[in-house]
């Protein structure tokens, strides 16, 4: 039993694909975008570990920078902005609607953390029709570490007011499960794509096809009543 239910951001709520069009747009191939979300990650990971920060857009905008010049392609602010700002303009994933849906109507508390902007998401979310069921949008600028560190977790069970025990973290990457399982949270395993789980993480304790997946799990057999 949960009484919250924190959600990851980018690529767990939202599809990224779109993004393909901006690069290719600026010249770039369209499989650029997943070297550069990770690199993104990766940065942001290295200066957690070592108790630096930096935002989600500062690394984001100039690894899109690197990679503009390696590609022989002169980088300027407008290119930049204009690959970039295609986050505000995500879709949700189809699932993620219908099935937030039912986990609220179950009376679970839903908020999202993620390691980029909260502000960015605001349209996307608006438009999905799901900001109804968010208690919070919580990012890690606040706590000034990027998830998996465990201080990220923790700041989103202060704002919540409610123990890490009673908190699950829902997301498509493992490596945010495994942090938030050491941080004492419950994770659960969005898997959309049948990719394996790797065994080197603490394993999550629910692992579902989608959000539709995940609502019947969180409220089947009355392992929720809905809020009194």
């Amino acid at each position: 039993m949960i009484d919250v239910l924190v959600l990851d951001v980018n690529e767990t709520l939202t599809d990224m694909e779109p993004l393909r069009d901006g690069f290719e747009a600026v010249g770039l191939p369209r499989h650029s975008l997943d070297a550069w979300f990770a690199a993104t990650l990766r940065d942001g990971f290295a200066l957690t570990a070592v108790d630096a920060y930096a935002d989600f857009r500062e690394l984001a905008a100039e690894l899109l920078e690197a990679q503009l010049i390696a590609a022989g392609i002169e980088p300027n602010d407008e290119t930049v902005t204009r690959v970039l700002s295609g986050f505000t303009r995500l879709p949700l994933h189809p699932d993620v609607a219908p099935g937030l849906r039912r986990i609220h109507e179950a009376g679970i508390r839903i908020i999202t953390l993620t390691n980029g902007s909260a502000a960015m998401s605001k349209e996307v979310f608006e438009k999905g029709g799901i900001m109804p069921f968010l208690e919070h949008r919580l990012e890690v600028a606040t706590p000034q570490r990027w998830k998996p560190h465990p201080a990220a977790y923790r700041y989103a069970a202060e704002v919540c007011g409610a123990p890490v025990e009673r908190m699950a973290l829902a997301a498509v990457h493992p490596w945010d499960i495994d942090g938030a399982r050491r941080a004492g949270l419950q994770g659960l395993y969005i898997d959309r794509r049948k990719t394996p789980y790797p065994k080197s993480f603490l394993a999550p304790d629910v692992v579902a096809a989608d959000f539709e997946a995940l609502a019947t799990e969180l409220t089947a057999d009355g392992l929720q009543e809905k809020a009194k």
